[in-house]
């Protein structure tokens, strides 16, 4: 979606479809759904309508798959909507994917979350910790060469 003009599309149809799922389509296997994003060829002749679906208790599998089919069934009325309100020649042919990115994002925020908490547990372990061996393990130059000179003699270079 390069043009401004398709992405103008694109979100008027992400407007139309919403507005259409919330008022218009009764279908009783239909969950919460959010439309999340549309994206459109760029010869605007097939839009991907990213959902998301917010289900309640333990039966999330199960509103999934019923707001799947219900879409499908309804595919019909909502392109039809759609060219209605575009006005454009050619209606794209909408295609329904369930967006999951949402999970994604849980997924992620529980992993992070853990190692936040194996972080804290670490500097709690590291509490009173001493080194393993000297305190400054890096090597100095030595204190009894005042001049800084090495055992080399005058008549040997350095490498």
């Amino acid at each position: 979606m390069s043009s401004p003009r398709v992405r103008r599309i694109a979100d008027r149809i992400k407007v139309v479809v919403a507005e259409m799922l919330e008022r218009r389509v009764k279908d009783p296997r239909l969950g919460f759904v959010t439309v999340t994003d549309v994206r459109l060829t760029g010869d605007t002749q097939h839009a991907t309508i990213f959902y998301t679906v917010l289900s309640q208790g333990s039966a999330e599998a199960d509103d999934l798959a019923g707001t799947a089919v219900a879409l499908e069934s309804a595919k019909g009325l909502l392109r039809s909507e759609v060219g209605k309100q575009l006005g454009i020649r050619h209606v794209p042919s909408l295609e329904f994917v369930h967006d999951a990115l949402p999970e994604s994002a849980r997924a992620i925020d529980d992993l992070l979350s853990r190692v936040a908490e194996a972080d804290a547990e670490a500097a709690q372990r590291s509490q009173g910790a001493t080194y393993a061996g000297e305190a400054d393990p890096y090597k100095k130059p030595r204190e009894d060469d005042p001049d800084g000179l090495d055992d080399l003699g005058e008549d040997d270079e350095r490498p």
